[in-house]
């Protein structure tokens, strides 16, 4: 695996919604080098509190590298008080990529929970440059507080969909009250899901019964984000795969729950 491992500088680090912030680093380099999936690791403080680096999908590459993030522990609280001007170790890219969709493909579905959406906006600029696809997002939160400005995904086209555990915004449940917007042929429907285990299972059992093949970024902590320290060890049908090195992207059909 070849990566980088350098300091770039913080361009802006904002909160952007009740959870969320986004970070732009000035990381030309990586962004030449990174493809939609893949992911960086971010040293959040000198010295070894915390001890390992705390892994981030690449939100977008436009003007600058993007990352989008949730304020969980103790890495992201301290990630979200790093100021612009300021320098961050990163190691990236890492992991593998989500591949293009199948010849015949008229449908792509990109299923998120939580956090799990951020692969998808790079995804979607990649998708929207490449070929006329119908877009769509299942996007999945706890509550109002969780859920962010979309308009972004609704510039590269996608149709958004929405569901909160409490009812707060669009469907009351989890994501899978949205599947009935994904379309039936498989033959035209490809689908990206990212998220928690529980849900990503949910969406392979969607998928298989109607014959749908796709793709699932998995979600695990990482401790050394190289496929070194195995602590990040799932099971597929080829075997117990490492998400950080073989992964984090999997044919959906082939991760073992």
């Amino acid at each position: 695996m070849v990566y980088l491992k350098e300091k770039f500088k913080i361009i802006s680090n904002k909160k952007v919604s009740p959870c969320h912030y986004k970070l732009c680093l000035d990381a030309a380099p990586l962004m030449k080098k990174s493809k939609p999936g893949q992911f960086i690791n971010i040293k959040v403080a000198e010295g070894t509190d915390p001890l390992f680096r705390r892994p981030f999908s690449v939100h977008r590459k436009k003007r600058y590298l993007e990352i989008f993030y949730q304020v969980i522990g103790k890495g992201t609280q301290i990630l979200a008080q790093k100021a612009k001007g300021e320098f961050l170790d990163v190691m990236g890219p890492l992991g593998n990529h989500f591949s293009s969709p199948p010849a015949g493909v008229k449908q792509v579905a990109m299923i998120a929970g939580s956090i799990g959406v951020a692969p998808f906006l790079a995804l979607s600029d990649e998708l929207r440059t490449k070929k006329k696809y119908d877009l769509i997002l299942l996007y999945g939160a706890k509550t109002k507080q969780h859920t962010f400005n979309m308009k972004e995904f609704r510039a590269n086209g996608c149709k958004i969909f929405i569901a909160t555990e409490d009812g707060s915004v669009g469907t009351k449940g989890r994501v899978d009250k949205l599947f009935s917007k994904v379309g039936m042929d498989p033959q035209k429907t490809f689908i990206y899901t990212c998220g928690p285990n529980p849900m990503i299972a949910s969406v392979q059992e969607f998928a298989l019964k109607h014959g749908i093949k796709g793709q699932a970024s998995c979600e695990e902590i990482f401790g050394c984000g190289v496929g070194a320290c195995l602590g990040c060890v799932i099971q597929t049908k080829s075997g117990y795969k490492t998400v950080c090195h073989d992964g984090p992207v999997f044919d959906l059909e082939e991760i073992i729950f």
